[in-house]
């Protein structure tokens, strides 16, 4: 039986990751977010600052890691405290992927801001905005163990999907009326799919966090809209989804 002294220590351990945990994603959310910005306003110190700070999350996610590993050995977890732990080591390498799309955005950035834009930014910055309030809430359930507040996350992510399917319309009008501006709305393209498979990270992430509270494995799709075509018809004619 585990003394009290153990789970103490258990519990501090768990604190300290969980705290590292949310810090990560408190950088990655900067990221992105940042990036975005320098892109609107063509600032080139903004998208700079964001390419220095990536070794920062590299560098926090491996220390996550290591102590996660550390954790495994030291107290052979069961139950919750091992989900939690594996959950976290998923959950960094998705926050870590988010600040290397900070980085590619920062980049497109750099890029682009000599250019006189072919478009006032308005969708793209909506995009962020919604990343953001799905992170932010994605990490409101994990310090809570909120379950329905993760689930909620998964339709916003239809929302993220929506905005990205209206920015590519758009950009594909500019490209088709004005062959010159290729270029540069290839590069907008690119970062609408960057922020949409950031979305696609966060909801990554709200399933772990449910995975943590319950112990149940559960698919975002379930809880989103359905795709066209994906309907599946039974044989008395019912649609099942």
């Amino acid at each position: 039986m585990m003394n009290i002294d153990s789970r103490s220590h258990i519990e501090e351990e768990l604190g300290n990751l969980k705290r590292e945990t949310l810090y990560l994603a408190a950088l990655a959310r900067e990221s992105l977010n940042r990036a975005v910005w320098a892109l609107k306003e063509r600032d080139r110190d903004a998208a700079l600052e964001v390419v220095r700070k990536d070794d920062e999350m590299d560098d926090l996610t491996r220390s996550i890691d290591q102590r996660c590993l550390q954790f495994l050995a030291r107290f052979q977890p069961m139950g919750e405290d091992l989900r939690t732990v594996l959950s976290i080591m998923h959950m960094a390498v998705d926050m870590e992927r988010i600040g290397d799309y900070g980085d590619n955005v920062a980049r497109v950035a750099l890029e682009l801001s000599n250019q006189l834009p072919i478009k006032p930014l308005i969708d793209i910055p909506r995009m962020s905005q919604l990343f953001s309030r799905m992170l932010d809430q994605c990490m409101e359930a994990f310090d809570r163990c909120d379950v329905e507040k993760a689930k909620a996350i998964f339709p916003m992510d239809d929302d993220m999907d929506d905005l990205e399917s209206q920015i590519l319309r758009e950009l594909l009008f500019l490209m088709m009326a004005r062959p010159e501006r290729i270029e540069q709305a290839s590069q907008l393209l690119t970062v609408a799919r960057t922020l949409e498979r950031a979305g696609d990270r966060v909801t990554n992430i709200a399933e772990r966090v449910v995975y943590i509270c319950t112990g149940d494995t559960v698919r975002s799709s379930r809880y989103r809209r359905p795709k066209p075509g994906s309907e599946i018809v039974d044989e008395d004619g019912e649609t099942l989804r």
